[in-house]
């Protein structure tokens, strides 16, 4: 009697469900339950695109959120300073 078990390729990868990691995933179903109430009594849509931002954000691909690519977007555009640095050809190469 031979048993089979099926592991990971990486054993220190966090857990993960679709495209979320669990955490995140149960912070977005609790505050998509929420948001619906507060959609069905006060007819206010706020706490629901508030939980759709965040799911967007959060989506993780290869250990990198949609969060992290904005915020390394910015520092590489916005925030940190480019240098660049010119040098002349030799006369004999052109």
């Amino acid at each position: 009697m031979n048993k089979q078990y099926i592991y990971p390729q990486n054993m220190k990868a966090s857990a993960s469900l679709w495209l979320w990691s669990l955490k995140d995933f149960l912070i977005i179903v609790v505050g998509a339950l929420i948001s619906a109430v507060i959609l069905a009594t006060t007819r206010l849509m706020i706490p629901a695109v508030i939980v759709a931002v965040f799911a967007f954000l959060s989506i993780r691909s290869d250990e990198t959120t949609v969060l992290d690519f904005v915020k390394y977007a910015i520092k590489y555009f916005i925030s940190s300073q480019q240098t660049n640095y010119w040098k002349l050809g030799d006369d004999k190469n052109n």
